[in-house]
């Protein structure tokens, strides 16, 4: 999942608009995309709720959720339902949705049921399409929500309550081949957990990597890096570190350099990351798995801004061969500095950077 925005008490809106096109096997520097010729058309002036988390459905449907504990939303729920959760922070009584389906065919919006916070919770798509999603703030801490598409309009969240063993705010979750997904981290949370739960296999792991790289004043390691490695293993970053995890055995198979500088990149000093492409560089099985790290914030920058000196965002991305046997940081440089920004891997094998600031404050 995305990083969440909203403990970002600072934004610059014009670079909502600057594309930034990564060729990473042609070149070693990032460049400026050329303009496209295209336009933006508004399809919908209101779809009532902010797009904290959204996701692209099997079914050209994209579901979007948003935090319940910031007041009611501008689309109401249907026949006159009411959220009823005297748990809630602000709202005991809620008429007002917090998640809707968007229909690309039909350009429509459908008001959806979210009944605890879903504030800066975590979730992947299922091998059959569903949209599992899982813990977030106050009530929603250790519940996990299910969202198997339909094209009737009949399909709804399901809510699953306190079904994970730690709470789990922050946290960041990978489908595993087995088709479950696993829960690893979250805030105060320096441990893992697998869901769907397997019989007799009902437990919380301690993961010390996602401890030793907390920093109790501001906890860089939230929202941590992870990707599948082509060997099974798991590619787990947090802060300005990295692992190659044995999730069957709980075993750290290998230890990767700090990036360079040992600057933090995780959340919330907010950097992103992608798996490169795949790469057969010498034929055979010999499969290269990379992985790039864009931008973040500098160390110190929480200490600078508590005393009104704001510093701007890191400007580098690093790579980096995770399959190599003597893996090295290879370093590179943005044109513009930003934190809070996505990364997407595009068809053609490119990345695409968008979004983002150019300053991080906390």
């Amino acid at each position: 999942m995305a990083s969440t925005p909203t403990l970002i008490l600072f934004s610059l809106l014009h670079h909502l608009l600057v594309l930034l096109l990564l060729l990473p096997y042609q070149q070693n520097t990032l460049i400026f995309a050329p303009p496209g010729g295209g336009k933006w058309n508004l399809l919908l002036s209101d779809i009532g709720v902010s797009a904290m988390h959204m996701q692209l459905l099997n079914t050209d449907r994209v579901v979007i959720f948003d935090r319940t504990d910031f007041g009611a939303s501008n689309i109401s729920l249907p026949n006159n339902q009411c959220r009823n959760n005297p748990n809630d922070l602000t709202l005991k009584i809620d008429c007002t949705a917090h998640s809707v389906e968007y229909d690309v065919a039909t350009n429509s919006i459908r008001p959806l049921n979210v009944f605890t916070d879903v504030w800066c919770s975590s979730g992947a798509a299922m091998p059959d399409g569903s949209l599992m999603q899982t813990g977030g703030f106050n009530d929603g801490d250790r519940n996990v929500r299910v969202y198997k598409p339909c094209n009737d309009n009949s399909c709804d969240w399901q809510e699953f309550d306190s079904v994970l063993l730690q709470n789990r705010w922050y946290a960041t979750n990978h489908i595993l081949p087995d088709g479950r997904q696993i829960i690893i981290g979250g805030r105060g949370q320096f441990s893992y957990e697998f869901y769907p739960k397997r019989a007799g296999a009902d437990q919380s792991y301690n993961l010390p990597f996602l401890s030793q790289t907390n920093d109790p004043r501001i906890e860089n390691n939230l929202y941590p890096f992870v990707f599948l490695n082509i060997d099974g293993n798991l590619f787990i970053f947090a802060n300005n570190r990295a692992i190659l995890f044995d999730y069957v055995t709980g075993v750290v198979v290998k230890t990767y350099p700090t990036i360079p500088g040992g600057d933090p990149r995780s959340y919330p000093s907010s950097g992103s990351a992608v798996l490169l492409p795949l790469r057969n560089l010498r034929g055979g099985a010999n499969i290269t798995a990379e992985v790039m790290v864009c931008g973040g914030a500098l160390k110190g920058s929480f200490t600078s801004a508590n005393n009104r000196n704001f510093v701007g965002a890191l400007n580098s991305c690093g790579r980096i061969r995770i399959t190599d046997p003597n893996p090295q940081w290879a370093m590179e440089t943005m044109p513009l500095a930003r934190v809070m920004g996505d990364m997407v891997l595009l068809p053609n094998g490119n990345v695409l950077i968008i979004n983002g600031a150019l300053l991080k404050l906390y």
